[in-house]
């Protein structure tokens, strides 16, 4: 079921069933009709925004209409908390749209042969979208869980798609870390299912404020291993050793789409964190909050430090992704700690802004390394050998040379290499946070929502939060020196043939580019929708209430530093048994 007002009855499952069933269909196709896969893939994709959007449209409308409203649908018809439950508000929606958006762009730049590395390419890409929508859209912890291991168990095919001994070893230590991941996941939810008998999230918000001193302790372990877990999996420092050389080794496309992963650990940190944590929790109330705010900060220090230092400038967007997940790491600790809406909604904004340009570096990064013949040495110690013959070696980038078998490309229209250059000096300027761009306005409003918000409550600034301001603009800085130093060598200083760039490799750049563009005129626009998701996920009432209570829509939250009453909440959902 689902409130009415939001979307059609069934769409919620939508964004999940959809990937889910086109990656089972494409099993039966023989692997080397490809061109058929990538259709399906590219319909399945367009399906899944088509119900993204209708549903983000639903929720902002109902928002607009009457505060914020939570879509559910139970499968099975099973009453909450007993059964499963997918629940929609504007945070989850949001990130539906956004995978779907870096999804298409990274399907069309496989066209250009990369599909062809490995078997299963196009199933495995669209079981990975399947579990990160789920992610997104469950409301219980096993089930995402499940969601979470469908989603590693695709990005580990992905990872090794394509083979290659750099890849291979990368790819063994990326499975080995979130193996280890995966374990804290379990044990912490087994913790959590042993101390407050539920694990459905809104209703461990609810069971929370009623244990006593020994459950409560054994209930932040619990959380202390959920937290490792998703620290591990958003690439927060020291977790954060794996993400540079994976995803420097994967191929561009996997790249692109994996980029969205590290989201997934911090969308999780902040719904639990405000769900279950936040200022209603009672002595439970700020748990992990100050980890979150020094650790955010310290990420940023490091990805800084590491784009400076690593030479390869596919490492290098392996660090900048640190950088992205330490800018809102943060700000979800300030928010958790008791901050307002006003640097939350920045910090959303800014996320969106930075996965796009993150997912567009991926794809670029490989295209303009090609054929460097200034670039750095291999791991062997050897220097890295010019390329000849683009067309025909530019699958082996880092010695990434062992294939199944060379498909055609797509297309075979290429593109000028000015064209890359200003496609990568448009991307640089993203990341860096350079105005216009939504880099730069989403961190003006994180720093203006933080100013606004301590001033508003307390009159001054903690030190911790100079010190964030401070390392967020270093990190911009320190990402344009690595990047204008890498383009001037590459683009001004070298002489000799350019290698050749097919279109499909540009176009789905292109494309991230646009959808930061619209970010950049819909601003004001986008900037209401994100501080009003912030100011729901500050008020968790309206999340707890509306799930508990059944299928009835919630247009109040009770006072934001009140305790939830379990009471009112289980009658309702007893009336509403009743009533069906």
């Amino acid at each position: 079921m689902m409130n009415e007002g939001i979307a059609p009855n069934h769409l919620m499952i939508a964004p999940i069933l959809v990937p889910l069933v086109a990656g089972a269909i494409m099993l039966f196709y023989n692997d080397r009709n490809r061109q058929t896969k990538l259709v399906m893939g590219l319909v399945a994709v367009g399906l899944t925004f088509l119900a993204s959007v209708e549903l983000m449209a639903g929720v902002k409308s109902a928002g607009e209409q009457a505060g914020t409203v939570v879509g559910l649908y139970r499968l099975g018809d099973w009453p909450v908390p007993i059964g499963i439950v997918l629940v929609l508000d504007r945070l989850s929606a949001m990130m539906v749209m956004l995978t779907a958006l870096l999804a298409a762009p990274s399907l069309i730049y496989a066209a250009a042969g990369w599909h062809g590395k490995g078997q299963h390419y196009h199933s495995m890409f669209q079981f990975l979208l399947a579990g990160v929508n789920g992610a997104f859209l469950t409301g219980d912890l096993f089930n995402l869980f499940v969601f979470f291991e469908v989603m590693l168990a695709a990005s580990y095919g992905l990872m090794l798609h394509g083979s290659g001994p750099e890849r291979i070893k990368a790819g063994l230590h990326y499975i080995a870390v979130n193996l280890a991941a995966s374990l804290f996941f379990l044990i912490g939810v087994a913790l959590v299912y042993g101390t407050t008998g539920t694990l459905n999230m809104a209703d461990i918000g609810r069971a929370l404020y009623w244990l006593d001193d020994a459950e409560r302790m054994l209930f932040h372990a619990a959380a202390a291993f959920l937290g490792l877990a998703f620290l591990i999996k958003a690439a927060a420092w020291p977790l954060c050793f794996w993400l540079p050389p994976t995803y420097g080794a994967a191929s561009p496309p996997a790249a692109a789409i994996m980029a969205i992963m590290t989201k997934v650990g911090i969308y999780v940190i902040l719904r639990l964190s405000l769900l279950v944590l936040g200022p209603d929790a009672g002595p439970s109330a700020g748990f992990g909050a100050p980890a979150l705010m020094i650790g955010g900060v310290l990420t940023m220090g490091f990805g800084m430090i590491g784009i400076l230092g690593t030479p390869e400038l596919t490492r290098k967007g392996g660090y900048l992704a640190i950088i992205s997940s330490g800018t809102v790491l943060a700000a979800v600790g300030f928010a958790q700690a008791g901050g307002g809406p006003g640097m939350l909604g920045g910090a959303l904004y800014y996320m969106v802004g930075s996965t796009a340009a993150i997912s567009a570096f991926f794809l670029i990064a490989e295209p303009v390394s090609r054929g460097d013949a200034g670039k750095d040495e291999n791991d062997d110690g050897a220097p890295a050998e010019d390329v000849a013959d683009p067309l025909s070696e530019r699958w082996a980038p880092m010695g990434l040379d062992t294939v199944e078998d060379m498909t055609t490309p797509a297309s075979t229209r290429t593109v000028s290499w000015l064209t890359m250059a200003m496609c990568f000096a448009l991307v640089a300027a993203m990341i860096a946070g350079l105005p216009p761009m939504p880099g730069f306005i989403g961190k003006f409003a994180i720093l203006q929502g933080a100013v606004q918000d301590n001033l508003h409550t307390s009159g001054a600034l903690p030190v911790i939060l100079w010190i964030y301001a401070a390392m967020l603009i270093l990190s911009g800085l320190g990402a344009l020196i690595a990047l204008m130093r890498f383009g001037i060598r590459r683009f001004w200083a070298e002489e000799g043939p350019t290698p050749r760039i097919l279109a499909l490799e540009v176009i789905p750049v292109v494309l991230l580019l646009a959808m930061i563009a619209l970010q950049t005129v819909r601003a004001d626009a986008l900037l209401n929708y994100t501080r009003a998701t912030a100011l729901a996920l500050l008020e968790p009432g309206i999340y707890r209430n509306a799930v508990l209570a059944g299928a009835q829509d919630v247009r109040a939250a009770p006072a934001q530093n009140s305790a939830p009453d379990p009471t009112a909440a289980d009658d309702a959902g007893q009336d509403q048994e009743g009533g069906e």
